[in-house]
C-alpha cells in the first residue's frame, strides 16, 4: 500500500511543480497557478494518511491537522483553478467563505470515522468537480476532458469509502494515471491559450502598426522579417517590396553602418536598453530626407530583435534649415552675416590657431543711392560680394556686415597671417581697379579696410571685430583705397569718444554745463561794454572741461541743440538775475553753432527764452563763426535777419582765421566784427597792425564796431586800440570768470585797463 501512495504523491509533486512552471511563463494563465498549487496540496495526504494509521490518541492529532490542512488547501486552490479556467474567478470574499466552511467542516469530520470523513470529502471533490466539469464543457477539448478528469478523480475516491483500507491502494493507483493525465490536459489548454492570446496580441499588434503615420520596422539579425505601410511610403517603396536593412541606405557612409551594426547587436543582446538617433537619409528614388529613429529590443517569433520606430523629420528639418540660414546670411547678397561672423570667429579664437580680420567699407556709398536710387545701391552691393567670393579661396570667407560693410575672414593654419591677409588685400585691390558691372552700369569704386590679427589684435570676437572697426574709420581718413593694421591708439579714441558722446548725453540730463563770462572792454578807457557766456562742463571726476573737447561731440551726436537752448536759457536767466539785482546791465554774446543756424526753429527758441526770463533783445548778442557763416551763407543770412527782426545785436566772431570774404561782411545783418586772435597775437609787429588796421577800416566803412580778441599783453593792447579797434577782450583784461566775480565787474564801472583780476 506504501508504493501506490507514495507513487501518488510524486506525480502530484511532478505535475504541480509542473504546472507552476508553466505559470511563470505565461503569467497571463493564472489558473495554473491555483491547480499547481492543489496538486502540491495533495503530496501531504498519503504520508499524512500513514502518519495518522500508525498513531492512536493524542499522537494522532499532528497527523489529522496534517490531513485538514492538505484537504483544505486542495479542495479551495482546486475549487479557484477551476473557476478561473473556466473564466469565472472566484472573489477574495467567495474564496473567504469557501475557506471557512472547509476548515468548519473538516474539524467536525475529525472526530468520526475515516471512511466517513473520506466519504464527505468525496461529496466535497464531487461537487467541485462537476461545477468544474459544467463550465467547462461549452469549451474546447482539453478544457472539457480537464472537468471530466476532475470528476473522475473525486469518484475515484468512492474506492476507500467503500472497499475500506483494502481501496486505498487502487484508489492511489488510479488516482495517479487521472492525475497525469489531467496535468498533461492542464498544461495543453495553457500552451493553447497562450498561443490564442499571442496571435491575438499580433493581430493586434499588426493592426495598430499598419495604421500608424511612423514607421515601424523589425530587425532581426540581417533580415527585416516586418515593415509597415508607413516605413514602405517614408522610403518610397512599394507595399509588399522587400524591405531593406536602414544601415544599407545608398547615402550611409561605412562608419555610420558600422556604428549601426554595432548599436543593433547592443540593443537585441540587451546591453542598450533604448536609443535614439537622427540624420540624414535617401528615399528609393534617390531623394534626400531627414529621419528620426528610436529603438529596443523586443521577440519576433521567440527570438530576440529590434524595433525601429522612423519619424520623418523632413519638413521640419527644412524649415528649421532655412530659418538658421536667414538668420545668418545675408538676405541681399546670400553672403553670412554678422551673426555667422561671431559665431566663426568664436570658433576659430577658441582654436587658437592665426587668422586675419580684414573689415571693408565702400567710400562714399550714400552718392550711389542719392544719384541712381537704392536698387542701383544693392545692385552694386551685390556685384562687390561677387568680386569679393571670386577673390578668396578655400578656407577664407567673405560675409556682409550691414549697409555697405564687408569682412573677409583668412584663418593660416600655418604661415602668417599677417602676410597673408595683405597678400588678399592686395590682390583684392588689383581686382576693385577694374570697374564693377552691372546690367546697365558700370562702377568703379573705392573701399577701407581694417586689418586685425589673432592673437595680437584680440583673443576674443569682439574684441578682434572691434579692432578692425577702429582700424577701418582710420583708414577711411585716406582719400581712395586704403588699409590700415589695427592699433591701440585707433581703438582707444574710438573709445575715448564714445564715452564722451555718452557722458554728454548723461551731462545734460543733469544739467552739468554753466557759463563764464569773458569781460569786452572799451579800448578807449578800458570800461567793461560786455561779456561773452563762455560754456563750461561740470563734469564729474574730469572738473571743468573745456568746449573744445565736448562741442564737437555734440554737434556729432545732434546734441548741439539741446546744449544751445541751454546755454540761451542760462545766459538769459544771469541778464535777468543781474537786472533784479539793480546791476548796471551790458550786453552779453552767445555763441551759435552752424548747426543751430540752419534750424528753422532758432529764432523762435531765443525769443520764447528771452520773453520767458523777461530780458530786453538789446542785452543779448548773437556771435556766430566766420566759417558757419561763409559755408551756409544763404540760410545764415535768412536767420540772423530774423532774430535782427527781434532787436539783437549779431557779432561776427574770428574772423580772419578762415577764408575771409568781404562779401561776408557785405551781405550779413551784422553790428560787429571779431577778429580772431591768430591776426592779434603778432602785434604789435608792423604787418599785424597794417592787417588789423585794414581790417577796422574796413568795418568803418560798413559801419560795423570792432572787437580785438585774445589780447594778452599791454602792447598788443595799445597796438589793437593805435590801429582802431572799438573794444578788447582778453586775458590781458580778465580770464572767463564766474558769476560772482563777473557781478563785481558790472559793480566797479569803469574799470581800468589792465586791473588785475
Amino acid at each position: 500500500m506504501e508504493y501506490p501512495l507514495l507513487t501518488n504523491s510524486l506525480v502530484n509533486l511532478i505535475v504541480g511543480l509542473a504546472l507552476l512552471a508553466a505559470w511563470r511563463r505565461h503569467r497571463d494563465q493564472a489558473f495554473l497557478k491555483a491547480l499547481g498549487g492543489s496538486c502540491l496540496a495533495l503530496v501531504a495526504t498519503p504520508p499524512g494518511y500513514l502518519w495518522w494509521q500508525a498513531t492512536q490518541g493524542l499522537a494522532a492529532v499532528p497527523a489529522g491537522a496534517l490531513l485538514v490542512a492538505a484537504a483544505v488547501g486542495h479542495l479551495l486552490l482546486l475549487a479557484m483553478g477551476a473557476a478561473g479556467l473556466a473564466g469565472r474567478p472566484l472573489t477574495r470574499r467567495q474564496l473567504q467563505w469557501l475557506a471557512a466552511l472547509l476548515l468548519a467542516i473538516y474539524l467536525a469530520l475529525l472526530p468520526t470515522n475515516i471512511q466517513v470523513a473520506h466519504g464527505v470529502t468525496t461529496v466535497l471533490n464531487l461537487a467541485v468537480g462537476g461545477a468544474a466539469a459544467r463550465w467547462l464543457w461549452p469549451q474546447r477539448g482539453a478544457e472539457r476532458l480537464s472537468g471530466v478528469l476532475l470528476v473522475a478523480i473525486a469518484l475515484n475516491r468512492l474506492w476507500f469509502v467503500f472497499l475500506g483500507e483494502s481501496g486505498v491502494a487502487l484508489q492511489a493507483s488510479v488516482g495517479t494515471v487521472l492525475r497525469a493525465a489531467l496535468g498533461l490536459a492542464l498544461l495543453y489548454a495553457a500552451l493553447r491559450r497562450s498561443g490564442d492570446t499571442s496571435l491575438r496580441l499580433h493581430d493586434q499588434y499588426l493592426r495598430m502598426t499598419e495604421n500608424l503615420h511612423f514607421g515601424v520596422i523589425v530587425i532581426q539579425d540581417d533580415r527585416v522579417p516586418y515593415a509597415n505601410r508607413a516605413a514602405h511610403r517614408i522610403y518610397n517603396l512599394p507595399a509588399g517590396r522587400h524591405f531593406p536593412l536602414p544601415w544599407l541606405s545608398r547615402n550611409v557612409g561605412p562608419a555610420d553602418r558600422e556604428r549601426a551594426l554595432a548599436r543593433h547587436r547592443a540593443i537585441v543582446s540587451g546591453e542598450m536598453e533604448q536609443a535614439q538617433w537622427e540624420g540624414p537619409r535617401s528615399r528609393h528614388d534617390g531623394r534626400p530626407m531627414y529621419l528620426r529613429f528610436a529603438a529596443w529590443r523586443i521577440e519576433w517569433d521567440g527570438q530576440p530583435a529590434e524595433q525601429v520606430v522612423v519619424m520623418d523629420d523632413t519638413e521640419h528639418h527644412d524649415a528649421t534649415a532655412a530659418l538658421l540660414y536667414q538668420a545668418t546670411h545675408d538676405g541681399l547678397t546670400g553672403l553670412p552675416n554678422r551673426s555667422a561672423l561671431l559665431q566663426r570667429l568664436g570658433d576659430l579664437c577658441s582654436h587658437g590657431s592665426p587668422f586675419g580680420l580684414l573689415l571693408l567699407d565702400v567710400d562714399r556709398f550714400k552718392l550711389f543711392n542719392q544719384a541712381h536710387g537704392p536698387s542701383m545701391g544693392d545692385e552694386v552691393l551685390c556685384a562687390l560680394a561677387q568680386v569679393l567670393k571670386q577673390s578668396i579661396e578655400a578656407p577664407a570667407e567673405a560675409m556682409r556686415l550691414g549697409a555697405d560693410e564687408f569682412a573677409l575672414l583668412l584663418p593660416v593654419p600655418q604661415g602668417d597671417a599677417e602676410a597673408a591677409s595683405l597678400a588678399l588685400a592686395g590682390h583684392l585691390r588689383d581686382r576693385l581697379q577694374q570697374p564693377l558691372q552691372l546690367p546697365s552700369h558700370e562702377f568703379y569704386i573705392d573701399v577701407s579696410i581694417g586689418l586685425a590679427l589673432h592673437p595680437h589684435s584680440g583673443r576674443e570676437p569682439e574684441a578682434l571685430l572691434r579692432s578692425a572697426h577702429a582700424a577701418m574709420t582710420e583708414a577711411k581718413r585716406t582719400p581712395g583705397w586704403s588699409l590700415q593694421r589695427a592699433e591701440e591708439r585707433f581703438e582707444r579714441g574710438s573709445g575715448a569718444s564714445l564715452e564722451a558722446e555718452q557722458a554728454l548725453r548723461t551731462g545734460l540730463l543733469n544739467e552739468e554745463f554753466l557759463l563764464v563770462y569773458q569781460p569786452k572792454v572799451d579800448a578807449r578807457d578800458g570800461s567793461l561794454v560786455g561779456f561773452e557766456a563762455l560754456v563750461r562742463w561740470q563734469r564729474p571726476g574730469a572738473g571743468l572741461v573745456s568746449p573744445a573737447e565736448f562741442i564737437p561731440a555734440a554737434e556729432r551726436t545732434g546734441l548741439i541743440g539741446s546744449l544751445g537752448a541751454l546755454i540761451m536759457d542760462q545766459a538769459c536767466a544771469q541778464i535777468a538775475a543781474w537786472q533784479v539785482a539793480g546791476a548796471g546791465l551790458v550786453p552779453v554774446a552767445v555763441n551759435v553753432s552752424p548747426l543751430q543756424l540752419l534750424d528753422p526753429g532758432f529764432p523762435g527758441l531765443v525769443a520764447r527764452t528771452m520773453a520767458r526770463h523777461g530780458v530786453e533783445a538789446r542785452w543779448l548778442t548773437i556771435e556766430i563763426t566766420e566759417t558757419a557763416a561763409a559755408m551756409h551763407l544763404d540760410q545764415a543770412r535768412q536767420r540772423l535777419g530774423e532774430m535782427c527782426a527781434l532787436g539783437l545785436q549779431v557779432a561776427l566772431d574770428d574772423f580772419g582765421a578762415g577764408v575771409s570774404s568781404l562779401n561776408i561782411l557785405r551781405s550779413l545783418p551784422l553790428q560787429t566784427v571779431k577778429i580772431d586772435r591768430l591776426l592779434i597775437d603778432p602785434m604789435p609787429a608792423a604787418d599785424a597792425v597794417a592787417v588789423v588796421r585794414a581790417i577796422c577800416k574796413l568795418a568803418q566803412a560798413l559801419n560795423l564796431r570792432v572787437v580785438a580778441e585774445g589780447v594778452e599783453t599791454e602792447a598788443q593792447a595799445e597796438a589793437a586800440r593805435d590801429a582802431g579797434c572799438d573794444e578788447l577782450q582778453g586775458y590781458f583784461f580778465s580770464r572767463p570768470l564766474a558769476v560772482a566775480d563777473a557781478s563785481h565787474w558790472l559793480a566797479r564801472q569803469p574799470a581800468l585797463v589792465g586791473a588785475p583780476t
